[in-house]
């Protein structure tokens, strides 16, 4: 049949066949090709998503503590709080709270200032420090002065033909008691002579002398050579003072309660203290 017509069916065929394998081929490249750039694309995506929770590089740090064998990170460890700082009780008044200045570091102190008298500095405290050595000295003074008085004051004025400056029944000159227009103007002129010269030399040792190691209450005045030079032993002799001026300020204002009261001199209310017992 094909001769008839004049055509090549093989030739014909073979043509078909080798064009329609290109045309194959071709479609199939181009559709590996797309699916590679897929796949290429979608790993990069997964890469960069997992990278996101990949541990860096940064070495942590290396905990000093171990627990069951294995050591736990610093981001482990709970540091348990802090406990409130424990209030410091008064060595005198237990069941109140130490003062601020009053730390122990002053002969003498035991904590004690329920009013708040210390004041709020280091200065305002040596002031009040200052303060009651003076008192207490000058009650120490008081308290032998006092019944002295009454005791032998009368006897003694007599002696050299002087009235008693003895006021009522027998008590001392006070302020309450009375007599104290009685007491000489020479006697005010050198107490008061004797308080300046005082004064002055405290306040030359307390900011020419000692400046920095002055010490309160000092006025240069140790004739019997009775304050060591131990720093423990000195502390120890300026407690005793302050403790034997602190029961003197007591004595005295007891001595003047009492005969303000009674009008009767201490030597008789308190007899056993002044006189013999078996007189």
């Amino acid at each position: 049949l094909h001769k008839i017509k004049g055509l090549d069916f093989f030739t014909h065929y073979k043509y078909i066949y080798r064009t329609s394998r290109a045309f194959c081929t071709v479609i199939f490249i181009i559709i590996i090709t797309r699916i590679m750039k897929i796949v290429s694309l979608t790993a990069l995506i997964t890469a960069s998503a997992a990278s996101a929770f990949v541990q860096t590089s940064t070495p942590r740090p290396v905990s000093s503590i171990v627990v069951n064998g294995r050591p736990v990170p610093d981001a482990e460890i709970i540091e348990p709080p802090k406990p409130p700082p424990v209030k410091k009780m008064s060595i005198s008044l237990p069941f109140m709270e130490q003062p601020k200045l009053l730390d122990g570091t002053l002969p003498g102190d035991v904590g004690f200032d329920p009013l708040e008298l210390a004041g709020e500095t280091k200065e305002d405290l040596i002031k009040m420090r200052e303060a009651e050595i003076k008192h207490g000295r000058l009650a120490m003074l008081a308290a032998v002065g006092w019944p002295a008085a009454e005791l032998w004051d009368g006897a003694l004025a007599k002696s050299i033909g002087a009235p008693t400056l003895l006021v009522g029944k027998g008590v001392s000159p006070s302020f309450l008691n009375g007599g104290l227009d009685k007491v000489d103007q020479w006697f005010w002129a050198m107490l008061i002579a004797l308080s300046g010269w005082i004064e002055f030399e405290n306040k030359i040792q307390k900011e020419d002398v000692k400046k920095e190691k002055y010490e309160p209450g000092d006025c240069n005045f140790d004739l019997l050579k009775l304050l060591p030079e131990d720093p423990a032993a000195r502390k120890d002799m300026y407690t005793k003072e302050l403790k034997h001026g602190r029961i003197a300020m007591m004595a005295v204002l007891g001595y003047t309660v009492q005969e303000a009261i009674y009008r009767v001199p201490v030597i008789e209310q308190s007899p056993w203290f002044f006189k013999p017992l078996f007189s």
